[in-house]
């Protein structure tokens, strides 16, 4: 059974940190990726990474967000600095099943950025 697991959410002051980790079991995977949902907005990727380790930002988050991995745990990080009320929002991990189509999410954990 594959199963995503995020955690590391919380509420945090403005200019502060945190780091997000989503664990990944049950199969091998390729692409994987945070996204994330503020209130009546819609879903928005917010960095992935290849299994290669290439990645992409959405432009609010350059320079400020860091994604990274560790296939041998089966697990990426999302590293969150200098955060801003704009940030508040659940985060969801998503990950590609590296030998078939399929594409797997986790339950999201809340990021809430307010002093």
């Amino acid at each position: 059974q594959v199963q995503l697991v995020e955690s590391g959410g919380g509420l945090v002051q403005p200019g502060g940190s945190l780091t997000l980790t989503c664990t990944a079991s049950g199969t091998i995977f390729d692409n994987m990726a945070w996204y994330r949902q503020a209130p009546e907005k819609e879903r928005e990727l917010v960095a992935d990474i290849t299994r290669g380790e290439r990645t992409t930002y959405t432009q609010s988050v350059k320079g400020r967000f860091t994604i990274s991995r560790d296939n041998a745990k089966s697990e990426i990080y999302l590293q969150m600095n200098n955060l801003n009320v704009g940030d508040t929002a659940v985060y969801y991990c998503k990950a590609d099943a590296l030998f078939s189509p399929a594409e797997y999410w986790g339950q999201g954990t809340q990021v809430t950025v307010s002093s």
